[in-house]
């Protein structure tokens, strides 16, 4: 008889924040499968939890996954829980739950909390439409990037970021998409919560004047507006791209984009 895989969502910062059958899916679980041990431990004994944790995090990921989904087939109750908020958002869990799912074992989500929803409810940006990009890179090269492939996307966006480098981010995020509302959303659910509101450069501004920066940060970029209707010949607005400065093939993607054509429906014409 096979046994059950919880994907555990835990609180994000206030302990109180976790569900009733979360407690209870701990408290009957045969082992714990924790990002961190140590801070998990401490929500276990918090709400008197007594089980056994092991430690399943990046660096020991992949060895893990194998030992647990053999503990999983041979019939043990294991919850998958990470630091803060829901497993596999930003965090380990993706190959142990991959290994449960070949394996036959069954796969039981336990919600909860998620920063990414949290700041967004409260942000006062819209929210019918949302694209989560996780932490963006480190590099500046590959940041830009990354924000330039979002630049035309018509959803809030949603990132992770560090206290030590969100400040380089919001001047990347001014220069890539301009002048955006822009949330910080930073400490959620922690005595220190904190909302900053106005552009990427305000923001900054404001952050930059602190002797320091602390705590998780989400941070939330309002969407792109939407282009105004272009009726011009696709020839024409091809060839207004380039005279903007864009390459043949990137004029041809943008317009293709922006008329929601097919590309090789705007190659054809031009």
């Amino acid at each position: 008889m096979t046994g059950i895989l919880y994907v555990v969502a835990t609180p994000i910062g206030n302990l109180e924040d976790i569900t009733f059958r979360a407690v209870r899916v701990l408290k009957e679980a045969d082992l714990i499968a924790c990002e961190d041990t140590r801070q998990t431990r401490k929500l276990l004994d918090h709400y008197s939890i007594d089980k056994p944790a092991v430690s399943y995090h990046e660096h020991n990921e992949q060895e893990r996954a194998r030992e647990l989904a053999g503990r999983l087939a041979a019939g043990a109750r294991i919850a998958l829980v990470s630091d803060s908020g829901m497993p596999l958002v930003s965090d380990p869990g993706y190959r142990l739950v991959r290994e449960a799912i070949a394996a036959g074992v069954k796969v039981e989500p336990v919600p909860g909390p998620s920063a990414l929803v949290t700041a967004l409810a409260a942000s006062g940006l819209p929210t019918d439409a949302f694209h989560f990009a996780g932490f963006l890179p480190a590099k500046t090269g590959q940041r830009r990037k990354a924000l330039e492939a979002l630049r035309d996307e018509e959803a809030t966006l949603i990132f992770y970021e560090g206290p030590h480098r969100v400040l380089e981010t919001l001047a990347a995020v001014e220069e890539v998409l301009g002048e955006r509302p822009v949330v910080v959303a930073r400490e959620l659910t922690k005595i220190h919560e904190e909302f900053l509101r106005g552009t990427a450069g305000e923001i900054r501004a404001r952050l930059a004047e602190r002797p320091s920066i602390k705590g998780e940060i989400t941070l939330l970029v309002g969407r792109a507006e939407a282009p105004p209707a272009d009726d011009s010949p696709i020839e024409e607005a091809v060839a207004d791209c380039i005279r903007q400065g864009m390459s043949r093939m990137d004029a041809i993607k943008s317009v293709a984009r922006r008329r929601g054509l097919p590309k090789r429906e705007v190659y054809r014409q031009v």
